[in-house]
């Protein structure tokens, strides 16, 4: 499995990315974060930060969430904690026809923010990589508060709502 917060990439050679900052400002604070590359991170995502060796799958989430999840066949399990929550931000690969998507997002979300362009992911020194992620990504919000957050942040891109209130 790859670390906790990270991304695999064999064009990379290496496991963890992080955040790019400018996402975690648009749309915090948060209480959790229970994929975090521990010690080793130039920034902090939340006020509380789980790392690979904490097994933030295991233990309590409580508050609001930021969850960059391993990206991979670990990413599900992830977003089920999270929809199951249900209070948070999660940062995924926007291939919205996944086993994943329709599991975890088009059921159970409030919101997408189909973020514009690709981002580049940070190095564990917090120094920006080169190459964007290679795929488009998407920002997952779960709970009313959340998509507040995110059509209020900055963030360039098309929001969709997904749940409706019943007439």
């Amino acid at each position: 499995m790859a670390g906790m917060g990270s991304h695999h990439s064999a064009a990379m050679l290496k496991d963890e990315w992080l955040t790019p900052p400018s996402i975690i400002e648009a749309l915090g604070p948060f209480d959790l974060d229970p994929c975090s590359p521990g010690h080793r991170r130039p920034w902090d995502t939340a006020a509380t930060h789980y790392d690979i060796h904490d097994n933030g799958l295991a233990l309590p989430w409580e508050g609001r969430v930021w969850l960059n999840p391993p990206y991979g066949r670990e990413t599900g399990k992830w977003l089920a904690r999270l929809a199951d929550h249900g209070n948070g931000i999660a940062l995924i690969f926007a291939r919205t026809e996944t086993a994943m998507w329709f599991d975890h997002v088009w059921s159970y979300a409030d919101a997408v923010l189909f973020l514009r362009g690709r981002l580049h992911f940070h190095h564990l020194d917090g120094s920006r990589a080169a190459a964007n992620a290679g795929a488009p990504s998407a920002l997952v919000a779960y709970g009313k508060a959340n998509v507040m957050s995110l059509l209020k942040s900055d963030l360039e891109g098309q929001p969709v709502m997904l749940k409706r209130e019943a007439a």
